[in-house]
């Protein structure tokens, strides 16, 4: 089997599905149903998490988001999601932001020292969230703290961050401890010019260990555990939130990458598809799956829209894609769970020429063992690799296009 992500992620916002066990039931047979492999459920946000938390007792007294006192929300879905073989990664979705408002909630009300400034000394606010300082050495092994107790404790297949982590807002990083670190390397204060392209890069920089002290932490646990991410697109998160995802690429650190494509309008999502493409190359779109936005308050995709997105994505060399978020696949009746469903979403596979990874490794696998030249089971979708697809078609009486679409891979896996 092809593995790449057919995911959903599951909010508290604007969603029931955590309310209840058998609403986790139901969404998770929906999910099943419709061909998702992958589920991505909140476990913590706005200072809470959604599972009885040893750090955050540890730090602030208290377990759990109060009012799941007395249940484990991510043990709930785990346990529903496992009986129909999907793999859970939790989402740590508020990342490094205390809170929604609140002036930093009880998060900062605790610890002041946590909190990240901007250049007027003002906490860190960036469209009404309120952000600890993601550069402060106890913020981030807090933080890391809240990964790790779950890597250790769940059965799962991984962890997240999001555009909230490694993340900080680009005018962040003016609070004393901050300044005096960047003083004692450089003798002078920070630019107060915060998009200034050295301090950006410095910041970021830092991000970028954490990212790699976080990765290297959770597979010293398991190194079968997954380390995802889904940061805002490039380069607008590096610009407006110093995520550098090159850096991240080219270091090694982050297994599978969800870049936030949250576009209406399906012509700017395509083309920000192409600049994924363009920008990062065949060789990393098999960890590449970007996030697509079906929902919010006043969106739902269409059916039809959904599947030119996951089309093009397919044609583009983009094995898979994680939706944003369950909702979207609940309303109308199912219409876009229902859609999926007849069109086979779980088996939709589309491999051509130039495509590269461990996808295309099977398939050259399984044509070797079929008796067909390939060449080297390299993982490299070349021209030997094409003749020999063109010739197990003909011999299959299909179409020789020399691309594994769904036919072709139905057959092969034979």
């Amino acid at each position: 089997m092809i593995k790449k992500i057919r995911g959903v992620w599951l909010t508290t916002a604007a969603s029931d599905v955590l309310e209840s066990k058998d609403n986790i039931k139901k969404a998770m047979q929906l999910l099943a149903e419709a061909g998702f492999n992958t589920v991505f459920p909140v476990v913590w946000n706005n200072g809470y998490t959604l599972y009885p938390s040893v750090v955050l007792n540890k730090n602030f007294g208290i377990e759990i988001f109060p009012p799941f006192t007395g249940r484990d929300i991510l043990a709930e879905v785990i346990e529903e999601a496992t009986r129909l073989e999907l793999d859970v990664i939790p989402w740590f979705e508020y990342g490094f932001i205390a809170s929604y408002k609140q002036d930093g909630g009880h998060i900062i009300n605790k610890k002041p020292e946590w909190a990240g400034k901007d250049k007027d000394d003002r906490l860190l606010t960036k469209n009404d969230f309120v952000w600890m300082n993601s550069l402060d050495l106890e913020v981030q092994d807090f933080v890391l703290g809240l990964f790790l107790e779950v890597a250790r404790n769940y059965q799962i297949a991984g962890v997240q961050g999001d555009d909230r982590l490694p993340a900080m807002p680009s005018e962040g990083g003016y609070d004393q401890k901050t300044k005096k670190l960047y003083h004692n390397q450089f003798g002078e204060d920070p630019p107060l010019d915060f998009k200034t392209s050295s301090w950006l890069e410095w910041r970021a920089n830092i991000l970028s260990d954490f990212l790699a002290r976080l990765y290297r932490e959770v597979k010293n646990i398991n190194p079968n555990l997954i380390v995802s991410v889904s940061p805002s697109p490039y380069p607008f998160g590096f610009n407006e939130y110093l995520q550098d995802v090159p850096t991240w690429i080219n270091r090694g650190i982050v297994d599978l990458i969800h870049p936030q494509l949250y576009r209406s309008d399906k012509d700017k999502y395509k083309g920000l598809v192409d600049d994924l493409v363009n920008r990062f190359g065949q060789k990393n779109l098999s960890k590449i799956s970007p996030g697509v936005l079906i929902r919010s308050s006043d969106y739902q995709i269409t059916p039809d829209t959904l599947w030119q997105s996951i089309r093009h994505n397919r044609h583009s060399g983009i094995r898979g894609e994680v939706l944003f978020f369950f909702e979207g696949l609940n309303a109308d009746n199912q219409a876009l769970a229902t859609s999926l469903k007849d069109k086979n979403y779980a088996n939709f596979v589309y491999l051509q020429s130039g495509n590269i990874g461990d996808d295309v490794q099977e398939i050259q696998q399984k044509l070797k063992d079929k008796g067909y030249g390939v060449g080297k089971t390299d993982g490299n979708f070349g021209s030997l690799t094409k003749s020999a697809v063109e010739k197990f078609q003909r011999d299959n009486s299909l179409s020789p296009d020399g691309v594994v679409g769904p036919e072709t891979y139905a057959k092969l896996m034979i």
